[in-house]
């Protein structure tokens, strides 16, 4: 059987779209499913980068004919392998993005799971990616810009006929208005990725900070996720990646004179005014 790709998409740039392709492929190393992460992002290639993998073929080669799948296929931290991008003008101008449909089909032949980053903004290698995906994920951050580029992605993969899965919202504080981000799509959110200062710089996270809030997340993300991939569950279906243990710690530090009679009102109903039960 054929393996599945999800897409991870956003509008705009560093809201967490590679760092969570990274770790969803991480945790399904560790599941024991064959995973390929591919740097899709032709513009601003860094999956290869922000793993430290040494390659010498890319996405990019692929694209413009000067190479095959198979030698451009590199192991990466976390047990991942990848297909890294390169960085240089040159090799943007040169990748060819509509030979991604068939770089893909030929992945997903010998993976369970191929994992698709992208990169930002509304464009032709941004828009192949969403149409070839059987699922999409999407990313952003708390920031209204980023949840506005988002909904336009939204809006894209729909005129490709993308299947939305849901939106991930990173970088989410106790203070983080996510019940009015979760109002602005029309499709389901699938939980919050906490802000963890303390596993920002080695990645995969789950690998390098198996402890941390943000590896929890990635975790609860994944094995939601596996239900989509081998046993055909809907993005309404899942539970949502959230813990209120995530912001706990945070609430304590607050000052007791600083709590409004509003803050009461929320916690009566948990983090996030109940959202996520």
């Amino acid at each position: 059987m054929a393996g599945y790709v999800l897409t991870i998409a956003g509008g705009k740039g560093g809201v967490g779209k590679t760092t969570t392709a990274i770790n969803i492929g991480a945790v399904l190393e560790e599941h024991g499913y064959d995973t390929v992460v591919v740097d899709a992002d032709l513009g601003m290639a860094n999956l290869g980068e922000m793993l430290g993998a040494e390659h010498e073929e890319t996405i990019h080669d692929v694209l413009a004919g000067n190479s095959t799948v198979s030698a451009a296929l590199t192991k990466a931290p976390g047990g991942l392998t990848i297909i890294p991008g390169e960085q240089s003008l040159e090799a943007f101008a040169e990748a060819d993005p509509a030979k991604l449909r068939k770089v893909i089909k030929t992945l997903k032949n010998s993976f369970d799971v191929v994992l698709v980053d992208t990169g930002a903004g509304l464009s032709h290698e941004t828009t192949v990616p969403l149409g070839l995906a059987d699922g999409i994920v999407l990313v952003t951050t708390p920031d209204d810009v980023a949840v506005n580029d988002t909904i336009k992605t939204a809006d894209l993969a729909e005129r490709v006929d993308g299947r939305i899965l849901g939106t991930l919202v990173a970088r989410v504080t106790r203070n983080t208005d996510v019940p009015a981000i979760a109002e602005k799509f029309d499709h389901p959110l699938l939980g919050v990725i906490p802000v963890d200062l303390e596993a920002t710089q080695d990645e995969p996270h789950v690998v390098n900070y198996p402890e941390s809030y943000a590896s929890d997340a990635y975790r609860q993300l994944t094995t939601q996720l596996e239900r989509v991939f081998f046993e055909g569950a809907t993005g309404e279906e899942l539970d949502h990646v959230f813990d209120e243990e995530w912001f706990v710690e945070e609430s304590e530090g607050d000052d007791e004179d600083d709590e409004s009679e509003e803050d009461e009102d929320e916690k009566s109903d948990g983090v996030f005014g109940g959202l996520f039960g």
